[in-house]
C-alpha cells in the first residue's frame, strides 16, 4: 500500500511535469514570421532595441500591467511601432480599459496592424502584430467599447508616442 510520502511525491513529480510542459508550451515564441517590408536578423534587432524591446517586439513577451508610463498618458499624438515607427494607434482612440496597458479600440488604419491566433496560454487568443515589421504589439479581445467592441491591449513598451504638431 502506498505511503502517504510516496503519494505526494507522486502528486508533485506529476505536478512539475504537467507545470514544464505547460512553461515549455508559453514561451520561446518568435514575433510573426512572414514576408514584411522590413525585415531583419535577429542580431540586427537585438542591437536595434532594448533588453526589454526585444523580449517584447520579437519574443511575444508581455510587460507587466501598470509599468508603461503611456498607459495613463492622455496627450494627443500617434503611437508608432518602437521597432520600425510604423504608425500603429492613434490618441484619438486610446481608452482606459483598466487592465494596465494601454488600450485602444481600433487600431490608425486597418493595413496597419496584422493578427493571428496563438495559444501562449494554452486557449486561443487573438496576438496583433506590426504590419510593417512583424513586432508583437499585444492582443486584441472582444471587450472593448463601441464603435467597435474591441480591445486592443498592447504592450507600452512596444510603442513610441509621437507628439500631434500644429501646422
Amino acid at each position: 500500500m502506498p505511503t502517504r510520502r510516496a503519494m505526494l511525491a507522486g502528486t508533485a513529480a506529476t505536478a512539475a511535469i504537467a507545470g514544464g510542459g505547460l512553461y515549455w508550451w508559453t514561451t520561446g515564441s518568435e514575433a510573426a514570421t512572414g514576408d514584411f517590408p522590413i525585415s531583419l536578423s535577429e542580431e540586427e534587432w537585438r542591437a536595434r532595441l532594448t533588453e526589454a524591446e526585444y523580449a517584447v517586439l520579437r519574443q511575444e513577451e508581455t510587460e507587466p500591467p501598470y509599468s508603461s508610463p503611456l498607459d495613463d498618458f492622455w496627450e494627443e499624438g500617434t503611437y508608432i511601432c518602437a521597432g520600425c515607427e510604423n504608425p500603429l494607434y492613434a490618441s484619438t482612440h486610446k481608452y482606459d480599459s483598466g487592465t494596465g496597458w494601454p488600450s485602444f479600440w481600433q487600431p490608425i488604419r486597418p493595413e496597419a496592424v496584422g493578427t493571428k491566433i496563438d495559444y501562449k496560454l494554452v486557449y486561443p487568443r487573438t496576438e496583433v502584430h506590426c504590419a510593417r515589421c512583424g513586432g508583437h504589439q499585444g492582443h486584441v479581445f472582444e471587450d472593448g467599447p463601441a464603435p467597435t467592441g474591441l480591445r486592443h491591449c498592447i504592450n507600452g513598451i512596444a510603442l513610441n508616442f509621437v507628439p500631434a504638431t500644429n501646422a
